[in-house]
């Protein structure tokens, strides 16, 4: 048989002739539309290298961008929610405790503990939004209040990073006097004279803007953050009226005196290191109580 005659063997793949590729190896903005390797958009903090939209920064993520390498000890580990209520709607309060502590790991919507951030010794906590929406019930208004108790017993400044959907409901009164315990603790670390930098993420709102999260000595927070009691189109049904454009976005806070600066992702471990360096905070010290 003549060699412009030879049937070729077909090059391995799928059989219908497409090529596959592997899922989750771009990501798109949500913002821009740009497309970056995944890879390069995890390492740049999820913030889109096009137009600098901050997408969703998962909790573990964030403690390794904010906190400097090997220096996390995470404490209050052993609490964990109850039912005082016994309440149900659709499922059982229980019910989305498990699932919740499946998806988003065990320990509740908060994680507390000392680090450092930039060289800067702290009491640090996050709220864990991944967990049902970051909502404060008991258990978190306690790991609130011990980062600011640890920061008094320590002379630690501290530093809590918000994201949440306000008070959770199925604890009822319970966890709106979270509002007041938290705010007490935060009275406290006042007295004692040690700064608080408080840290709005997207978003910020209920039970926990209307108490610690808007009393920092600082408060900065994300490009675009919604920080609020209430969401705008809560607002905008109750009030009956059209809201300004921006309204509880961070830049319109920043306008009118409510947060003090609006800080890129990429740059804040060091504007926090600095911030708390010009607020009297301690060089690194040992960490582990006496």
């Amino acid at each position: 048989m003549a060699w412009w005659r030879r049937k070729k063997q077909p090059l391995a793949g799928p059989s219908d002739g497409k090529v596959s590729v592997p899922r989750g190896l771009w990501t798109k903005c949500d913002a821009c539309g740009e497309i970056t390797f995944t890879a390069e958009f995890v390492q740049n903090l999820r913030v889109c290298p096009g137009c600098g939209h901050h997408h969703v920064l998962p909790t573990r993520e964030r403690i390794a961008a904010m906190l400097d390498a090997d220096t996390w000890e995470p404490m209050d580990l052993e609490l964990r929610s109850g039912d005082p209520l016994r309440f149900v709607d659709q499922a059982p309060y229980k019910d989305r405790i498990s699932k919740a502590e499946h998806s988003a790991g065990p320990g509740d919507a908060f994680t507390s503990g000392v680090g450092r951030i930039d060289g800067v010794p702290a009491s640090v906590g996050f709220f864990v939004f991944e967990f049902m929406g970051g909502s404060m019930g008991s258990v978190v208004g306690e790991k609130v209040t011990r980062v600011f108790e640890r920061a008094v017993e320590r002379r630690l400044p501290a530093v809590v990073f918000s994201a949440s959907g306000g008070a959770r409901m199925q604890e009822g009164i319970l966890s709106l006097m979270q509002m007041a315990k938290t705010s007490a603790a935060r009275g406290r670390l006042r007295a004692a004279g040690l700064p608080y930098i408080s840290v709005c993420l997207h978003p910020t709102t209920g039970g926990v803007a209307a108490s610690f999260a808007m009393q920092g000595d600082l408060i900065v927070a994300e490009p675009k953050a919604l920080v609020g009691f209430a969401g705008p189109r809560v607002v905008q049904q109750t009030i009956g009226q059209e809201l300004p454009a921006g309204f509880q976005r961070a830049e319109f806070l920043l306008e009118h005196g409510m947060v003090d600066r609006i800080i890129s992702r990429l740059e804040l471990r060091e504007q926090l290191g600095l911030m708390l360096r010009l607020l009297g905070a301690r060089p690194a010290v040992d960490l582990r109580a006496d």
